[in-house]
Parts: structure tokens; C-alpha cells; sequence
């Protein structure tokens, strides 16, 4: 932490008072982009929008300056370090800089492309961007270096993880593996990953007849056991065949027909070795099929992996994640509402449990926090697109930081009132929202977090506001009351607005790259808020 009045950043204020560089740069647009798919200062929470040119005014301005070396190195960080809250950024613009007329840049998205696409359906998804860059164009996109690329990709790949790969993931916006390799004219580089390449573009037949009579080696041996247990569930209608094979193999349900999926049997076998964020996401689909019943023994091992800290650190899930999937379950339908269960008491009580237990798979940022919750409307609304009440969520986002940053203010907050509020280690999220609402609403203005943080002498490097209001009135602008903080306490601070209920409009415009707006809320805004305070997106 630098003291008050730091020079060390970028975005330091200079000693006469005036503003120095908080205006946007093309890096922080680029750096944006790659993050969230946007060149603004707004996250959509859960807008999952196809990536197009519109969005790329930085990246297109950095490649016509020569510099899509840079580019893919900043592609290659977000992708390495888990920054990347969305990938279709990071695919678009890899995809952009490998035709890009600088040989330099096209060689090093090449190089760039087994690190960035570690799975078949990345791959497939760079692939498609590239088609559609190219529409328009009198040439073609299968060049000389792509055929390399993509043939290395797959000889690159150890040849056991390779065949469950492709078998997992067999196609993805409109391509296949056979589409590949064929169209990249793949020479296998060894004889492992070409018994893959003639399962994938002949079929296990003609593998079968080929590799019957030939010596093979080990690692041959092991695909061909490998790839002949895929084929013999594909064609199985027996129960406890399934079962075993997947128990055995560590079968995926990617690898399953449509009609083992209608099994109890089998439900209960893939169990056993699913990741626990896959069983977030089905458990009322196995409740409703009757796998997870009150007193069996499947719901009895769901429970126990979910009050598991090891098993919660190992799958890393954020405690954001096991709220919403709580929530989303104790509405007892889907999204839908064609799948509908009653919610087993004990599975509650285990998601309450692994939703306190999951605070240690936060990392802390490390910066001085205020965290603001606008009470002036009622907290009764849902935030867009899950089960959880702005209420719940005010109060689990303000749990989370408080518990997992050392230095954090909470502050709720109507018209002309704002209340400190002390959050002890020991409560419950019930807890937390009654601490939060409990005193009259009034009107909004948005800044008094700030007002009062400057009027206490408190120097804040973030400040998160969560409203339920995304219109709102204020006597001075929170650009305006953000600097004068700044200016009072030597500090390089930020300002999140978070409109808990927004469903893509901004709080505030603003060219100040040290604030942002969310619209909803979700896991990911976790991590844009970690990559402004660390200085990543701005």
C-alpha cells in the first residue's frame, strides 16, 4: 500500500491540485476490452454478446500503429492469469492480430494460439472469428501459418488428454475436429495422435481394421483401450455397463447419449466423480429426478462434498457462485420453469455452510475499501437473470469484502444520512442484510459515500457503491465528488457503481478511467472489480 500522496502510480494527483492523467487510455480501453468485451466503462453482468468490430476501436488503433505484438502479449496475460472475465474478447482479438498484415504480429498470435486455447471448443470459437473477419475478403483464411498453428495445437497435446478432449467436445459453432485436421492438412507427429486424427475424420471401424494387426506401442495401446470404452457406451443399453464404464473411466456425460441421461443408474455413477461446480448447477435437476432424495445416500455425499473446505479450496468457487446456485435451488424451478423440484432441507443447509466456508478462495486485493449500500428504495427487487434478492446480494458483496480485505469500511446509506456499519466475523448473511436496512429510506444521491469519507479524513483506494436506483438526482456529480477526494487525501481512488438492478444503462458517464459501472451483478464482477483496483483495466 502507498502512503497518501504516492507517487508510484500512474494516476498520481499532481502536488498543485489539478488532475493529472485520469482520462482514458487506449490501453485502458484495450485492457477493457479483453476483459469484459466493452471499450467503456460499463459491465453488463451476464451479457454474454458476440464480439464485432464495434467494440475494438482500441485494438484496431493499436494494430495500426504496429503494435499487435503488444496486442497478443496483453491477449496471452489475460488468458494465463484468469483476468479475462469473458474469453470471446480474447479469441476475437487473437484471431484479428493473426491476419493482420505485419508478419510480426500474425507469428506471434500463431505462437500465441496453443496458450490462449486450451480446449477444442476455444479453439473452435478462434476459428469461427477468423471466418467472419474474413467474410468480404477474396482470400481465404487457411494460409500456410493457421495450417501450422492448428496442426501443432494438436500434436502438441499429450495424446491420452487429446482423445477425451475429442471426445468430449466434438463440435462447436459450426466446426468439427474432421474440419480441422482436414482443413489444416495435419501430418500427425506421432503415432498416437494419428490413431486420434483417422478416429476423428475415418470413424473406429476403419481404426479397428487398421490398428487389429500392427504393433503397437504403448501409448497407442493406451488410446485405442481408451477410445474402444467411448465407443462401446455409445452403443450400450445396459444400465450397469454404463455405470461401470464410467465409474471405471472417468466418463463425462459430454460422452453419453441423450437416452443414459434419463437413468437414475447412471445420474449416480457420474456423481461420483463430477466437479463440484458442475454439481451446483444440476442440483435441482437431480432432485427433481429423484437422484438427491431426503435421507439417501446420494444426498448425503452431495452435502458432505459441499461442506468440504478442501474439496471447496480445490474447485475454488467463490462464495457468490454457492449463493446463487442456493438461491436458484430453493426457488425450486428452473429458469425456465419447466423443471421443477422441493428443495431438501439438508442440501440448504449445506449450501449455507459452503457459502461461508468458500471466503477462503477470495483473493484479497490489498487496497483500503469502502463499501456503500444505498437503502433509500427497497431491497426487495431480484437481481436480472438469477434468484437472488438485491437485498441478499447487497449484503453477501459487502460480506465478502469486508471478511477478505483488512482494511474495510461499510456504510449504509438514504438522503442526508449515512450510518456506519460494524459487521462482526461472527454473523450470518441474515445478519448482515438486517444490519444493512435498518433504518427509513429516503431519496438517492449516490455520492454522500464519498462526501463522507472526505469529511471523516478516510482515504479510500475503492469505493463500491450498491444501489437499487439506477436513476437518481445528486447535488454535485460523482466525478466531481470522487476528485475532491482525490485532492483532500492524496489518494489514487476509484469509484464502483453498482446498479443492483440495471440492466445495461450506465449510473454515471464518465471519461475518469478510475470509475466503472456494473449493471446486475455475478461472479465476474468480482474480477473487473479486482482488475480496477489493481490497475490492470485502467
Amino acid at each position: 500500500m502507498e502512503p497518501p500522496g504516492s507517487s508510484a502510480s500512474n494516476n498520481t494527483l499532481s502536488s498543485a491540485g489539478g488532475a493529472c492523467p485520469w482520462e482514458v487510455s487506449d490501453r485502458a480501453r484495450l485492457c477493457r476490452f479483453l476483459c469484459y468485451g466493452s471499450e467503456g466503462d460499463m459491465y453488463t453482468a451476464r451479457g454474454e454478446g458476440h464480439v464485432t468490430m464495434e467494440n475494438a476501436a482500441a485494438l484496431l488503433s493499436f494494430l495500426q500503429e504496429g503494435r499487435g505484438a503488444e496486442v497478443v502479449e496483453e491477449v496471452m496475460k489475460f488468458a494465463q492469469e484468469g483476468r479475462a472475465v469473458r474469453l470471446g474478447p480474447t479469441f476475437f482479438a487473437l484471431a484479428l492480430c493473426s491476419q493482420h498484415p505485419e508478419l510480426k504480429t500474425r507469428q506471434a498470435a500463431f505462437k500465441a494460439l496453443k496458450v490462449v486455447c486450451q480446449d477444442p471448443a476455444q479453439l473452435f470459437s478462434f476459428i469461427q472469428y477468423k471466418k467472419e473477419l474474413k467474410e468480404g475478403m477474396k482470400c481465404g483464411i487457411w494460409g500456410r501459418a493457421l495450417r501450422k498453428a492448428v496442426s501443432d495445437w494438436y500434436n502438441e497435446q499429450d495424446a491420452l488428454s487429446l482423445a477425451a478432449a475429442v471426445t468430449r467436445c466434438k463440435q462447436r459453432e459450426g466446426w468439427t475436429h474432421q474440419d480441422l485436421l482436414r482443413l489444416a492438412h495435419t501430418r500427425p507427429a506421432s503415432d498416437a495422435v494419428a490413431l486420434i486424427s483417422k478416429y476423428v475424420t475415418k470413424g473406429w471401424k476403419e481404426v479397428q481394421a487398421a490398428y487389429a494387426d500392427k504393433e503397437n506401442s504403448d501409448e497407442v495401446i493406451k488410446v485405442l483401450s481408451y477410445l474402444e470404452v467411448v465407443e462401446k457406451v455409445k452403443h450400450s443399453r445396459d444400465e450397469t455397463e454404463v455405470c461401470n464404464l464410467i465409474e471405471e473411466h472417468k466418463l463425462e456425460r459430454e460422452q453419453l447419449l441423450t437416452t443414459h441421461l434419463k437413468s437414475k443408474q447412471v445420474w449416480r455413477a457420474l456423481l461420483k466423480e463430477m466437479p463440484l461446480h458442475s454439481v451446483l448447477k444440476i442440483l435441482g435437476k437431480m432432485t427433481s429426478n429423484k437422484l438427491l432424495e431426503p435421507g439417501s445416500l446420494e444426498t448425503q455425499t452431495v452435502c458432505d462434498r459441499l461442506q468440504s473446505e478442501s474439496a471447496l479450496e480445490k474447485a475454488k468457487i467463490h462464495p457468490f457462485s454457492i449463493l446463487q446456485a442456493s438461491e436458484n435451488y430453493k426457488r425450486g424451478q428452473g429458469c425456465q420453469g419447466k423443471t421443477k423440484w422441493e428443495a431438501d432441507s439438508n442440501i440448504l443447509k449445506a449450501l449455507d455452510s459452503a457459502f461461508y466456508k468458500s471466503f477462503v478462495n477470495v483473493e484479497p486485493v490489498g487496497k483500503r475499501l469502502l463499501v456503500a449500500v444505498d437503502v433509500s428504495t427497497s431491497l426487495s427487487s431480484i437481481v436480472p437473470g438469477t434468484a437472488v434478492s438485491t437485498a441478499v446480494a447487497a449484503a453477501a458483496i459487502t460480506m465478502i469484502f469486508a471478511q477478505t480485505e483488512a482494511d474495510t469500511d461499510v456504510l449504509s446509506f438514504s438522503d442526508g444520512r449515512v450510518v456506519p456499519c460494524s459487521l462482526r466475523p461472527n454473523m450470518t448473511l441474515a445478519d448482515v442484510t438486517a444490519e444493512l436496512v435498518k433504518f427509513p429510506n429516503s431519496t438517492t444521491d449516490c455520492t454522500l459515500p464519498i462526501a463522507w469519507a472526505t469529511g471523516n479524513r478516510k482515504c479510500v483506494d475503492i469505493f463500491i457503491v450498491l444501489t437499487n436506483n439506477p436513476l437518481w438526482t445528486f447535488s454535485a456529480s460523482p466525478v466531481e465528488t470522487l476528485t475532491k477526494h482525490r485532492l483532500a487525501s492524496g489518494a489514487n481512488s476509484k469509484l464502483v457503481m453498482c446498479g443492483l438492478t440495471s440492466i445495461g444503462h450506465a449510473i454515471a458517464d464518465s471519461e475518469d478511467c478510475g470509475l466503472l459501472n456494473i449493471c446486475g451483478f455475478d461472479v465476474g464482477a468480482f474480477s473487473v472489480i479486482r482488475s480496477l483496483a489493481q490497475d490492470l483495466i485502467c
